[in-house]
């Protein structure tokens, strides 16, 4: 059995055409009589070989990065008297890009590759990062916002690099989003370097600028998700990672913003997450993404919880938080066809077209 993604190398390569692709892709459709609407799915694992793989490399990364750091312990590669050095996350990245190569670019096993992705690019950021505060010294990043947002942009800018050189080679939908995440990261350091010394009393601004960053995410998302609407190739899957990453960005700046994160919840405070949860939910539907609803969840957790206490639910707060939360997000996935066809059916056509296709059914091998 062919993967998707061994499909999209195939093309890449021009062993096959697209148009041979989608034949093939619709030719294993009609044979599979199981069907489910509507499912959000992206590779992870392809068999337990990949979590024994990802726990083997995680080791060896670490066991790499420990002795980096040893070396450069010992021939003085350190930030200040005792700090880290930039060879550890240096270790790790050319650690992480080698066995990528191998079950990566040969082996094509999914969670290792999502795993020595986020080493690699982490590495780099993480390498860049150090190496300008040993070279600039820990003395001159003291009490220096500005120096030090702009060190962290330009940290951020190299992991874009090698986030755009990792996606060049080796094509994992996730390089994506750690690309967009480093760009977000080169517009915040910018901004905590030019608000200065202002930056501690401009955490609203800075907030803000991050809610905006995660609406820039979102649409790019959902400019991946257009592309593949009936989400069939690879550009599904990176459009998956967007939007995990776009939803922390939206939903905790609006929190936050809002007052709704300082631990203590009045009645009103808990009824607007409430019912933002509940336009998130909505949103979520129309788009057929699900990271919105996870993403906000501890924060409905946290505002059930303070609304069953504000009412003498005391002992039983916490479970009947769980037990209203569970069962509905249970509910909501047992009929999240059914749900999603309520919303969007109403939808001008114009952004129906701009959705997933709605009554789309995504095959599974009958038992």
């Amino acid at each position: 059995m062919y993967s998707q993604q061994e499909l999209d190398d195939a093309v890449a390569s021009g062993a096959i055409t697209a148009e041979s692709a989608d034949a093939l892709r619709k030719y294993i459709e009609g044979q599979r009589v199981a069907v489910i609407p509507d499912e959000e799915q992206f590779r992870l694992i392809t068999g337990f070989n990949d979590i024994f793989v990802s726990i083997a490399a995680a080791i060896l990364l670490v066991a790499v990065g420990w002795i980096g750091q040893w070396i450069g312990q010992q021939s003085g590669l350190i930030v200040g008297e005792d700090g880290p050095s930039f060879l550890a996350p240096l270790f790790v990245a050319i650690c992480s890009w080698g066995l990528a190569l191998f079950f990566t670019a040969r082996r094509r096993m999914a969670l290792p590759s999502i795993l020595l992705l986020l080493s690699f690019v982490g590495g780099v950021v993480v390498t860049a990062g150090f190496a300008l505060a040993f070279g600039i010294g820990d003395e001159a990043l003291d009490n220096n916002p500005q120096l030090g947002g702009i060190v962290g942009a330009i940290s951020a800018a190299v992991g874009a690099a090698g986030a755009w050189l990792h996606w060049r080679q080796f094509r994992v939908p996730i390089t994506i989003a750690a690309g967009a995440a480093s760009v977000a990261g080169i517009a915040v350091g910018l901004l905590y370097a030019a608000l200065g010394q202002n930056a501690e009393q401009a955490k609203d601004l800075i907030l803000g600028f991050i809610l905006l960053l995660g609406i820039g995410v979102f649409l790019f998302a959902m400019w991946w998700d257009g592309s593949d609407r009936e989400r069939l190739t690879r550009r599904s899957d990176v459009a998956f990672w967007l939007h995990l990453l776009a939803a922390p960005m939206i939903v905790h700046p609006v929190f936050t913003l809002l007052g709704l994160n300082d631990g203590n919840a009045t009645i009103s405070e808990g009824l607007v997450v409430v019912l933002l949860y509940v336009a998130l939910g909505l949103t979520a539907l129309a788009i057929d993404r699900r990271a919105l609803l996870v993403s906000a969840l501890a924060y409905v957790l946290f505002a059930l919880q303070q609304l069953f206490r504000q009412f003498g639910a005391v002992e039983l707060n916490v479970a009947l938080t769980a037990l209203v939360i569970g069962s509905s997000l249970l509910l909501l996935s047992a009929f999240w066809h059914q749900a999603r066809g309520a919303i969007v059916r109403p939808l001008p056509g114009s952004l129906q077209a701009r959705l997933p296709v709605l009554d789309r059914m995504v095959s599974q091998p009958a038992a």
